[in-house]
């Protein structure tokens, strides 16, 4: 930036109006080194500004408050559940020339696996659906479907990374981050950005996934545990008293912000102090946010929380309702974890794999919509549902119905938040192969999914390495506006 831009604001409001929000202290500091400022020291800004949390205004009159990313890890098949190809019946086995790119390399035919489930239409706009997901498929009226998604990579490392930052190397804050850097968190007691992951295990490439990259780490996401303690070590010693702890944490804190004072660009102390007073604030509020003795039945088996199949998805679903409701900005459920059939990555027995997971997710997943739409909740929390990718129309092996990847062309789906219910969007090949119409990038997902928190995905930046950094990149993207 040229020293221009800034003519006429002091260090204080250039620091407020600029959005650095926690990256204002180090901004500060080294603004007040190079005497941009002339005037006050550099501690002003520190005891000025508000904590790194603290709610911030968004670039324009945002349509949601919070938003609720369903992670269906491993890529679920989008020509077995949303992408309706009914030209592919009657053709299982045939051989044809289409090219695909995924695990297994480059191929430029293959055999032919017809979608294994039946579709039917729902609705008002008569949207098809799979018979995998008859309980989502009675909410396509609040729906908008994204049938021209593509990636950048269909190895699953790069590829989630990519999904979660927008980039396809790690190092980069994910998404979550972005949004509690862009706009801070209106619960100063719980995280601003929660993950919930599945009881096999973690994602590919795991913690990355949440990073806060080259962010400060008060803005990466905290893993929330369905069971026991929702957040592992956070309890208190059993024979440390509340008023001791208190004391002690306020000792410490004194200490470090007496450091910081004179040290405005150490964000790492900055995000130390800002930890130090959530995990104290959480030890009474992270339990009763996770405890669901005071939900009634009705509406745990609107979540299938009481069935085996569907109780650890449908606890999350009804975990993340209460979070949204308690005003934390970010919250990410993975379905599927570890590796192989543990996921949507259907290399082998499509049907067992498909059945399966789409089984524990169904239920729950309409619940959700269910419960945040009769509570009006919808409105202002944005549902986003996929997979880092797709899979491929041809079976990857001699034998049996498993797909490779597929990053050419895949189904995603997002609800609520001020989007258009009951619209399709873009289009596969009649194989379901590759995006042909409107073709979408994942950074047009998550401009639409900054747009709609009130963001501006193209002015929303973190300077770092010499560059005013960007969720979406370097160049202007826009949202999907044919769903706003």
């Amino acid at each position: 930036m040229s020293a221009k831009s800034f003519c006429g604001r002091t260090r204080r409001e250039f620091l407020w109006e600029s959005g650095a929000g926690f990256g204002a202290a180090a901004l500060s500091g080294m603004l007040g080194t190079d005497e941009f400022f002339p005037s006050a020291d550099a501690s002003d800004a520190v005891d000025s500004l508000p904590g790194p949390m603290a709610v911030k205004p968004p670039h324009f009159a945002p349509k949601a408050k919070s938003v609720i990313f369903l992670f269906m890890y491993g890529g679920p098949s989008h020509i077995d559940t949303f992408d309706y190809k009914p030209q592919m019946k009657g053709m299982d086995g045939k051989t044809v020339d289409v090219k695909t790119f995924g695990r297994g390399g480059h191929k430029a035919g293959g055999r032919i696996v017809e979608p294994r489930w039946d579709f039917k239409q729902y609705g008002e706009c008569g949207k098809y659906v799979s018979s995998l997901f008859p309980n989502v498929a009675r909410h396509v009226d609040d729906i908008a479907f994204l049938h021209s998604m593509t990636a950048d990579s269909p190895i699953h490392g790069s590829a989630m990374l990519m999904m979660n930052s927008g980039k396809i190397l790690s190092g980069n804050p994910s998404l979550g981050s972005w949004l509690t850097y862009g706009l801070g968190s209106e619960n100063q007691n719980l995280p601003g950005y929660v993950v919930m992951l599945d009881p096999t295990g973690g994602p590919i490439s795991g913690a990355k996934n949440w990073s806060s990259g080259y962010m400060p780490a008060t803005f990466q996401g905290t893993v929330f545990r369905t069971q026991g303690a929702p957040i592992l070590d956070l309890a208190p010693p059993g024979d440390l008293t509340p008023m001791a702890q208190r004391q002690i944490i306020d000792s410490i804190q004194s200490a470090n912000q007496r450091h910081l004072a004179s040290h405005a660009g150490e964000q790492s102390l900055a995000s130390r102090i800002s930890s130090y007073e959530l995990a104290y604030k959480m030890q009474s509020t992270a339990p009763e946010a996770v405890d669901l003795s005071s939900e009634t039945a009705e509406t745990r088996a609107l979540y299938g929380v009481d069935r085996a199949e569907t109780a650890d998805f449908g606890t999350r679903c009804l975990l993340a309702r209460r979070l949204v409701e308690r005003g934390v900005r970010f919250i990410q459920l993975y379905s599927g974890g570890a590796h192989n059939d543990n996921n949507w990555d259907a290399h082998g027995d499509l049907e067992n794999n498909h059945n399966k997971h789409a089984g524990a997710t169904d239920q729950p997943i309409a619940g959700l919509l269910t419960d945040l739409k009769r509570s009006g909740l919808l409105d202002e929390t944005l549902v986003v549902w996929g997979g880092e990718f797709g899979r491929q129309p041809t079976a990857e092996y001699a034998k049996g119905s498993g797909r490779d990847h597929n990053s050419f062309g895949f189904t995603m789906w997002m609800a609520g938040g001020g989007i258009k219910g009951g619209v399709s969007y873009g289009t596969t090949d009649e194989l379901g192969s590759v995006a042909v119409e409107n073709p979408l990038h994942v950074k047009n997902l998550h401009a639409t999914i900054l747009h709609q928190m009130g963001l501006d995905p193209n002015h929303l930046s973190y300077f770092y390495s010499g560059l005013d950094q960007k969720l979406v990149g370097v160049e202007e993207v826009e949202p999907i506006h044919a769903i706003l």
